[in-house]
């Protein structure tokens, strides 16, 4: 099988870097003295493919390692030591070579490759870590800048061979030089990934830079001497010693941009390790909503969470309770205490239902009754719990250090409120209500939630009209549609469908709408995109949930059309009075998150031609049954698709509405109804597509 050339690098680049490496010992064994243009040429070229290869080689071990930047930068630091530690006892080392044997020659040059081989590989690497960081958390598009980077080193590296006296200086390598290090100076600012580092491990990338900049720098300054070591370097490979000075200094350079960075983001460390811990807990409560239905646990847990990520000291729940406040949870707080300030707060009519209150300790002291004690705090808020403008309740939170809530704790605390009210009333209906009023609360939320996900609008073009439409069923589905669009005049677009009914559906499918939201932005191809989103899910959904989807990109201008199946239903392609059937392979998200699932998702690309019609749908409309329980069926789907007794996509939409309705009409639907038209218009198929 014939293979592009780089993947075939990718995949043996292990073997090459191998080779590269005993082509570069036979070299240097046959050719000791290197005087000639050519010779030094391919000794260059040899060196250089040592170095890029090296380079792939260890791009596999920093690409496992980019989730822990800090480890990555402690192995070039530790790799930066090796070399200074190389360059410190290289002399002595040699000098001891004639005592050795009398095969000086043959020593001296096995030593001498073995020496450098390890400088090669450590700046492989430590250029390799160097890249990694450089593309960490990186949100905006730089690959300009860093391969305008790469084109300086190389051009650098092989201008280096060309001879350097006093009489006439190698100005084009000096200049090659001073390009690659303005180049690394613009390039050392790209360190989002350190705005992302707790609190902890910014202190710790602050000491570990002090010490990787001064070992760079001692190590770029130290190759300016006429040392035993250098010379070695040079008449090995003068291209190697310039590429050796140009990494050092990159590493002095963006080691100190680290250390600057690092020392700014300390002042907002701590906000930014509390709103983490905020983001995590509100996903927690998101998923209690779903998942816990005991109303003990959920109080409980809103309390903790409160007295946690809110900086507050203690926390406590109130609920109503028959029109009664009832104390129903509280965290680092006794629960007499607790219960007597919310009768104080209620019977002074100081608790607002309708707004969030601040109290600090100068406008009201609490004394417990019959007791001598006093609950002393610098601040207290109150947030009520409200569920469809109704309240069911209060959060309390309280501080005893001598400062109040801040802007951004209020707001945590109102986020932690919302969500509370939201899972305290799941939980209480499941407890309190008939089985009826629960279903009712549960497909009234659900529902709510599925419109919000649709789209307001379809996208419009000159090319492609499209259309869609979504009828819900009595029971809320995990129907979505959604249109995305892309760069390069492209359209993105999926349709799913999640397994299951009910509040859970809703909600698993609108963190599908985030998934393919965010990745859409980052992946065009489809395939890629849903394995991607595959992944993601295996994190959050239930082995007894899985959700079919239909994505797909089609190109505005050339009407290239590249989609992907994951076990959704068939899409149908019409073209002229004919509606063909296609099924790529692919299986549902969440059923298999291992390499099954990669493997049997096929993408599929198609070119539009004139009128082409593309139909995307989910299983309410083939599964549609009348008063006999007779399913709509494809047949008299495609009967109306291959009719062409319509004006417009839009008369086209309303057509299958009214059939469907016609069809079930005496029997109610039992699952949505959703469907997307794509019609291209333009007569702009590339010239030799079938």
């Amino acid at each position: 099988m014939n293979l592009p050339f780089n993947d075939l690098i990718s995949q043996r680049k292990l073997e090459f870097t191998i080779f590269s490496v005993v082509l570069i010992l036979i070299f240097k064994i046959v050719f000791p003295l290197q005087t000639e243009l050519i010779v030094i040429a391919i000794n260059e070229i040899i060196v250089f493919s040592v170095i890029y290869f090296g380079f792939l080689t260890s791009s596999n071990y920093t690409q496992l390692k980019k989730t822990s930047p800090i480890s990555l930068v402690v192995n070039a630091g530790i790799l930066n030591a090796i070399l200074f530690f190389l360059t410190a006892i290289s002399s002595s080392l040699f000098d001891a070579i004639p005592k050795l044997s009398s095969s000086v020659n043959l020593i001296y040059t096995f030593f001498s490759i073995m020496i450098t081989l390890i400088f090669i590989a450590s700046i492989a690497y430590i250029f390799s870590v160097f890249r990694e960081l450089y593309f960490l958390r990186v949100k905006t598009e730089s690959q300009k800048l860093y391969d305008s980077m790469i084109i300086f080193f190389t051009l650098a590296f092989f201008s280096a061979m060309i001879p350097d006296t006093e009489e006439n200086p190698n100005f084009i390598a000096l200049t090659f030089f001073v390009v690659s290090i303005i180049l690394i100076s613009l390039n050392s600012f790209r360190v989002s990934w350190i705005a992302f580092l707790p609190k902890k491990q910014k202190l710790y990338i602050l000491l570990i830079s002090t010490v990787l900049s001064t070992l760079f720098s001692l190590n770029f300054a130290l190759s300016f001497d006429e040392s035993f070591l250098n010379q070695l370097l040079v008449n090995f490979s003068p291209g190697l010693h310039l590429l050796y000075r140009t990494i050092m200094i990159y590493g002095a350079i963006y080691c100190g941009i680290i250390f600057f960075t690092s020392l700014f983001h300390l002042p907002t460390a701590e906000a930014f390790d509390r709103k983490a811990e905020e983001a995590s807990s509100l996903m927690d409560l998101s998923k209690l909503i779903t998942q816990v239905f005991d109303f003990r646990e959920l109080a409980d847990t809103i309390t903790s969470l409160t007295a946690k990520v809110c900086n507050s000291d203690s926390a406590w729940l109130v609920t109503m309770d028959k029109e009664q406040l009832k104390l129903s949870s509280v965290s680092n707080i006794g629960f007499v205490e607790a219960n007597e300030i919310t009768n104080i707060f209620a019977s002074e009519g100081i608790l607002s239902a309708e707004q969030f209150i601040v109290f600090n300790k100068k406008q009201v002291k609490i004394h417990i009754k019959n007791d001598i004690r006093t609950f002393d705090f610098s601040a207290l808020a109150v947030s009520p719990l409200k569920v469809h403008n109704e309240n069911k309740g209060f959060l309390f939170a309280a501080r005893k250090e001598n400062f109040g809530f801040d802007e951004d704790e209020k707001k945590s605390i109102e986020a932690f409120a919302d969500y509370a009210a939201v899972a305290l009333e799941n939980a209480k209906l499941i407890e309190e209500s008939i089985e009826k009023e629960r279903l009712t609360s549960e497909l009234n939320v659900a529902r709510e939630i599925q419109y919000k996900i649709l789209p307001n609008e379809t996208p419009s073009c000159e090319t492609l009209d499209v259309s869609a439409f979504f009828i819900p069923a009595y029971e809320v589905g995990g129907d979505y549609y959604d249109f995305f669009q892309l760069d390069n005049n492209k359209l993105g677009f999926v349709i799913a469908d999640v397994s299951g009914k009910g509040i859970s559906a809703a909600f698993i499918m609108a963190e599908v709408k985030g998934i393919f939201e965010s990745l859409s932005k980052l992946i065009e191809s489809p395939k890629e995109l849903l394995i991607k989103a595959n992944k993601i899910l295996s994190g959050s959904l239930e082995k007894k949930s899985f959700v079919t989807a239909v994505y797909g990109v089609v190109d505005k201008n050339s009407g290239k059309l590249s989609f992907a199946r994951a076990g959704h239903m068939p899409i149908y392609l019409c073209r002229g009075t004919k509606a063909q059937q296609i099924i790529p392979g692919g299986i549902g998200l969440g059923l298999n998150f291992d390499e099954t699932f990669d493997e049997t998702l096929k993408e599929e690309t198609i070119y539009l031609e004139n009128d082409d019609l593309i139909v995307l749908y989910t299983d309410g409309i083939t599964e549609a049954k009348n008063v006999k329980f007779e399913e709509f069926g494809y047949e008299r789907l495609e009967k109306i698709l291959c009719s062409g007794n319509f004006r417009n996509i839009e008369d086209l939409k309303d057509k299958i509405i009214n059939k469907i309705s016609s069809f079930t009409d005496g029997n109610s639907q039992y699952d949505d109804i959703t469907l997307v038209l794509l019609k291209w218009k333009s007569n702009n198929k590339p010239s030799g597509v079938n």
